[in-house]
C-alpha cells in the first residue's frame, strides 16, 4: 500500500466523502491491446494501479472500498488469461498483504473464493484472519463474485434456517457485505455503462459514475474528480 502522496484537489471536500466506495475495474485487456501487448500485461498493469488507488482511498480517509477483481462470468475467458489474472492476484497478496496489518486495514473477500487455486485460498484465509481486528480501513475484494449468486446464497441460508420471512435488514446479514457501511458510490472504468452482476442488492441507492478511462490509466487525480462529482449530487433515497 505504499505510494507517493497525491495533491488534493481544492474542490474536494474531505469532510463529505463517501463511507464506502466500489470500483468495477474494467478495461485491462483493451488497455494492453491498444499498446500491442498481451492481455495479461493489462491485468498486471491493472494490479499495479490497484495498489495506487487503494493507497489513495486509504489516505483520503474513506473507511471501506470494494474492488471487483474476478466475476463468476470470468471463468468463460481463455485459461491462459484466467491463469494470468490469478498470477497477479497471487503477487498482490504476497507482496502487499502483510502491510495491511501495519496500517490497521482489514481484508475481507466477497464471493466463493475457495474455488480459486489452493495457494491463493490459503493466502486469503491467512490475511482475513490476520487482519480481522483491524478497524481503520476495510478492503473488500470481490473474487469469483456474482450478485445473483450472492442473493441466492442468502436465500438458501434463510431457508436452511427454517425461516419463512426476512426483512431487508435481516436479509442483509446473509450477504457477503454484512457489517460493511452502505455502498455510497460505484465507479466503472473503460466506458461500459452496465453493472455486470455486481452488488445488485447493495447499490439500490448508490450513486453511479462511468468513465471512458481504462482501469490501468485511472489515476488518483481522476478518482478525486469522480468524488467531486459525487459531492455535487443530491441523494434523496426516494424522498423529495
Amino acid at each position: 500500500m505504499e505510494a507517493k502522496k497525491v495533491k488534493i484537489n481544492k474542490r474536494l471536500d474531505l469532510a463529505r466523502l463517501p463511507q464506502h466506495i466500489a470500483i468495477i475495474m474494467d478495461g485491462n485487456g483493451r488497455w494492453a491491446t491498444r499498446r500491442g501487448l498481451p492481455r495479461n500485461m493489462g491485468h498486471k498493469a491493472g494490479c499495479e494501479n490497484l495498489k495506487v488507488i487503494v493507497q489513495h482511498i486509504y489516505d483520503l480517509g474513506i473507511k471501506c472500498a470494494t474492488f471487483f477483481v474476478f466475476s463468476t462470468e470470468n471463468w468463460r475467458r481463455p485459461k491462459e488469461e484466467i491463469d494470468g489474472i490469478f498470477a497477479v492476484v497471487r503477487d498482490y497478496l504476497n507482496e502487499d498483504g502483510d502491510d495491511f496489518v501495519k496500517k490497521g486495514a482489514r481484508i475481507i473477500v466477497s464471493g466463493d473464493y475457495k474455488k480459486l487455486p489452493a495457494d491463493i485460498v490459503e493466502t486469503f484465509e491467512h490475511l482475513i484472519d490476520k487482519t480481522k481486528d483491524c478497524t481503520k480501513f476495510t478492503l473488500n475484494l470481490a473474487v469469483n463474485y456474482g450478485a445473483r449468486d450472492e442473493m441466492l446464497r442468502g436465500i438458501n441460508m434463510v431457508v436452511r434456517e427454517g425461516r419463512e420471512l426476512a426483512s431487508p435488514d435481516e436479509f442483509e446479514k446473509y450477504l457477503y457485505s454484512s457489517g460493511l457501511p452502505p455502498l455510497d458510490f460505484v465507479i466503472r472504468t473503460s466506458g461500459e455503462q452496465r453493472l455486470s452482476n455486481f452488488m445488485l442488492w447493495q447499490l439500490a441507492y448508490s450513486e453511479l459514475y462511468f468513465t471512458r478511462t481504462y482501469w490501468p490509466s485511472f489515476s488518483p487525480k481522476e478518482l478525486q474528480l469522480a468524488l467531486i462529482d459525487f459531492q455535487k449530487r443530491k441523494r434523496r433515497f426516494g424522498a423529495v
